[in-house]
């Protein structure tokens, strides 16, 4: 029996009953339905609506149906179930008879799917966050193996300064704990109740809203039942915010590719995370890299997708909303792999730490540091700039660095060079001329790898997890 169709004299036109079907993929949801639906037979029983039997007997099936699916995926298989909540009405009414039609007293599916879809997010957040914190780890701990190495960094794909190898990779986990705080943010957000919202103007049981909240651990009931209903901004941002996950994720990856190519040398793929090729045999090619970059447009493209789907939506729920559900779903299980295989793929790359250093310290990659050793000896800094770009032009005409330069080569430029020039432009001493919160230098560097552990700490720590606490034991 449809849940709607009493109104109806002739039945579905059989294709476009199963066309408008979102049972084959909202079926995942059935946790959150169980759990919101639990939560509604102890609001109904406290009306008096259900008995103490009814409400335990319902919950009992509840908690039955889905220890059954977790056993057995079979037990999903229903051909005729329009959506997960139609599935689990049906399944009640196998299981305990008219009862679970009692159920449905007061409340509507567009309540309903809203409901399932906050806990699904929220429950997504917290494993997410969890995994961008292992992510981060890997990233943290590969930073305190390489200790003070060292390696170019570039601006517009060109060698720029000297950087410890342990600054580079924090900058990416920067990155990282940024994302893990905007999830933290939406899931503050999203963390309210829309059961007892009814179809659109809310229900007609004068049921307890707050209870209801409570026992999902929501911080409390939604406050406008028309929004309650057609709100998908939660989804939105955890798309978007997903989406911008997958972009830092593909920055590190196109890095990499770059990095492991024969004319850069420094990274040393791990076998277990590439393929060969099936014509070369000489090939080891970075699939997991490149798959990376690809699978960040597909969350771009998702994120995209939401907006477009509720920009030209009126108030309140329209079915054009069911099909916001695959986007979440689809960016979720996106992300759920990306970061489990980014992850073991650095816990296991390794870096070839000789040659980074031999980049560092070559094509006056201490030029800046050069100027700045003038700017110290009292010459501006826009005049010492220039003059270090006259020796750098020298240096290419010589073929040699900044070092290789005569005292009196350089006093020819500009007269306030010493012999402790040399000192200054050696790659230690350039890293350590960056000595502020935040640069390069070896002291900072080693303060901020300390600071980036406790901040993955914190924010595994800190999540107030969510779950559905049933009316019954």
């Amino acid at each position: 029996m449809k849940m709607w169709s009493g109104r109806f004299r002739q039945p579905l036109n059989p294709e476009f009953e199963s066309w408008q079907r979102s049972f084959p993929f909202d079926k995942q949801l059935l946790s959150e339905e169980v759990a919101a639906s639990s939560a509604y037979a102890a609001a109904l029983e406290k009306l008096g609506i259900l008995s103490l039997a009814e409400s335990k007997q319902i919950v009992d099936a509840l908690r039955a149906l889905e220890a059954d699916a977790a056993k057995n995926a079979a037990v999903l298989d229903d051909e005729e179930a329009e959506d997960i909540h139609h599935f689990v009405e049906r399944e009640l009414v196998k299981r305990i008879g008219e009862a679970g039609y009692k159920l449905h007293n007061g409340r509507s599916r567009n309540e309903q799917i809203a409901t399932d879809l906050r806990l699904f997010v929220r429950a997504q957040i917290d494993e997410t966050v969890d995994l961008i914190a292992d992510l981060a780890d890997a990233f943290a701990a590969k930073a305190g193996e390489a200790g003070e190495a060292e390696m170019p960094a570039y601006t517009h794909l060109q060698r720029a300064e000297p950087v410890l190898v342990a600054h580079w990779l924090l900058a990416y986990v920067e990155m990282f704990l940024r994302d893990a705080e905007r999830l933290k943010d939406c899931r503050e957000r999203l963390n309210v109740c829309p059961l007892g919202s009814g179809a659109i103007a809310g229900s007609t049981l004068p049921l307890d809203r707050s209870a209801m909240a409570k026992q999902l651990n929501f911080d409390g009931p939604t406050t406008n039942s028309m929004d309650a209903t057609s709100d998908r901004d939660f989804a939105i941002e955890f798309t978007q915010v997903l989406a911008l996950l997958g972009v830092h994720l593909s920055r590190w990856a196109e890095e990499q590719i770059i990095f492991c190519t024969q004319e850069f040398g420094f990274v040393k793929l791990p076998e277990s995370f590439s393929t060969g090729s099936s014509a070369m045999p000489q090939k080891q090619n970075p699939d997991l890299l490149e798959l990376v970059r690809g699978k960040s447009a597909r969350l771009m493209a998702n994120a995209q997708f939401m907006l477009a789907n509720v920009k030209g939506l009126a108030l309140a729920y329209n079915k054009d909303l069911q099909e916001t559900q695959i986007p979440v779903f689809d960016s979720t299980q996106t992300v759920t792999a990306m970061l489990r295989h980014c992850a073991g793929y650095m816990r296991e790359v390794q870096f070839d730490f000789e040659r980074m250093k031999q980049a560092a310290q070559a094509h006056s990659m201490n030029a800046f540091a050069a100027a700045t050793y003038l700017a110290r000896k009292g010459v501006a800094f826009r005049r010492a700039h220039e003059v270090i770009g006259a020796a750098v032009r020298l240096c290419i005409d010589k073929g040699c660095e900044l070092e290789g330069l005569s005292l009196d080569e350089l006093k020819a430029l500009n007269p306030a060079f010493e012999n402790d020039f040399y000192q200054a432009v050696k790659l230690q001493a350039v890293l350590d001329c960056h000595d502020v919160v935040g640069g390069t230098a070896r002291g900072r560097v080693k303060n901020a790898l300390a600071d980036a552990k406790e901040r993955i700490a914190k924010i595994r720590n800190s999540k107030v997890r969510g779950g559905a606490v049933y009316a019954h034991t």
